[in-house]
């Protein structure tokens, strides 16, 4: 079977808006069968998923992928918890990270890598205040204005 471009992309655009993202990984999935179908099918979300340490293994937590239409007996949980696939030092530095400095791992971006295989985009992320949002929300009305005018 030949590896072509997938067109299969999903974003979290709520997390950019939420939090202030300092870092990204590229991470792998433990997915089931039934699961990567979905995905290649585009029915997974990622809005308010979030990662966490078990044990030094990180996990992402709400990523909904949606049960596969053909599938049968051998269909999967929705919302279970998917392991995530870093090196050992990348996964000691979020460790690291998110235990002194209160900062937080959350999803961004879902796509299918051109072997195949479903990434994961993770970024380590701040929490934005409220008025950080509000300035957000200037920059790109004024951005907006700019790019018609």
């Amino acid at each position: 079977m030949v590896k072509g471009k997938s067109k299969i992309e999903i974003k979290n655009k709520k997390a950019s808006f939420e939090y202030e993202l300092l870092e990204s990984f590229t991470a792998g999935i433990v997915l089931s069968g039934t699961e990567i179908k979905s995905i290649r099918a585009g029915k997974a979300s990622i809005v308010e998923s979030y990662c966490y340490f078990v044990k030094r293994e990180l996990y992402v937590k709400n990523m909904h992928i949606a049960e596969y239409w053909w599938g049968s007996f051998n269909q999967h949980d929705p919302r279970r918890d998917r392991k995530l696939l870093l090196s050992r030092k990348e996964l000691n530095k979020l460790f690291r990270a998110t235990r002194e400095k209160g900062l937080t791992i959350v999803a961004t971006r879902l796509f299918i890598a051109e072997n195949g295989y479903a990434k994961l985009n993770i970024s380590l992320a701040k929490g934005k205040r409220e008025y950080d949002k509000r300035h957000t929300i200037k920059e790109n009305d004024l951005r907006r204005e700019e790019d018609r005018g």
